[in-house]
């Protein structure tokens, strides 16, 4: 099976309306076109919900985003196999990115289930997803964006590739980038291997987990190329990459908001990634997540919201 990946467009786009000089024009209506479709609003949303967040947003106020990877091909919904609430906290400065692995076993709000976390998406799509992830760390998230892992490739190669540290060696299974080997230490990447090395879970000692954590790495080294991004025409293409891979309920006014006013965020970035105990039920492999690891992340994600 193919692994998934995901990767926040927020901070990608939110540089883009930052700093554009003569090409303001030019650019804001390739970024309009984009927003209009990647837009769209969470099944049920009205539109009292949007003012508040558009509200909030522009008042500096934490925010949440649930970043969903899926693998959606024809006649096929795929499963949300990468899960990461998001938050941002302007005053601190801090980014706080919480992994959880897709074979957390909990209940499936609306189904009446328990099974998967990353069964949610594919019986109940986005709004199933979101509801899940709610019950599962005890917090609203404000925004969703989904992406399927066929925009990552684009978006890397737009932006000339990415940069970061591997911390275990290994050769690509052939998937990506054929005989592409990962050596150990500080790396380039172009699209293709930027999925190889995302994808990776066989040969991890820490399988999920370790696959997970490289994700994050990805995601970091893409927003901190973006930021530093000043070619016109590499925005261009990180554009047209997005294409229909992207779906979010993040309206264009929230972007540029967004961009302008939680660009500082990243100042300070902490990962985490849920625990739990491996356990086979009826027949599948889970992980079981303890009541107290459930509150400790409840207590991290509301922390960063300035809720508790």
């Amino acid at each position: 099976m193919k692994k998934k990946i995901f990767l926040t467009i927020t901070s990608i786009i939110g540089i883009i309306i930052i700093g554009f000089g003569s090409y303001f024009v030019y650019l804001y209506t390739k970024v309009e076109k984009t927003a209009d479709k990647i837009y769209e609003p969470i099944d049920g949303e009205g539109k009292t919900a949007g003012k508040q967040r558009e509200e909030d947003i522009k008042d500096k106020k934490p925010i949440s985003i649930l970043l969903m990877g899926v693998d959606e091909r024809k006649n096929d919904v795929g499963r949300s196999d990468a899960l990461i609430v998001m938050t941002l906290n302007p005053s601190t400065e801090k980014l706080q990115m919480v992994s959880i692995p897709r074979d957390t076993r909990t209940e499936i709000v609306g189904n009446g289930s328990i099974d998967r976390i990353n069964s949610a998406y594919a019986l109940g799509g986005v709004k199933m997803a979101i509801d899940t992830v709610e019950a599962f760390t005890g917090e609203k998230m404000n925004y969703y964006i989904r992406i399927n892992m066929e925009a990552l490739s684009g978006m890397v190669d737009a932006l000339g590739g990415i940069s970061l540290y591997n911390e275990i060696e290994w050769k690509d299974e052939g998937y990506y980038k054929k005989g592409y080997h990962y050596q150990l230490g500080n790396i380039e990447l172009d699209g293709p291997q930027a999925l190889g090395y995302a994808r990776m879970r066989k040969l991890d000692p820490q399988g999920d987990f370790g696959r997970n954590e490289r994700q994050r790495k990805v995601i970091t080294a893409i927003i901190d190329k973006g930021l530093n991004l000043s070619s016109v025409t590499k925005y261009d293409e990180l554009l047209g990459a997005l294409g229909e891979n992207v779906k979010t309920n993040i309206s264009l006014n929230d972007m540029m908001s967004i961009g302008k006013n939680y660009r500082n965020a990243r100042n300070h970035i902490e990962q985490y990634e849920v625990k739990g105990e491996n356990a086979r039920i009826d027949g599948k492999e889970l992980i079981v997540v303890s009541d107290e690891e459930k509150e400790k992340v409840h207590q991290m994600i509301g922390d960063n919201l300035n809720l508790h």
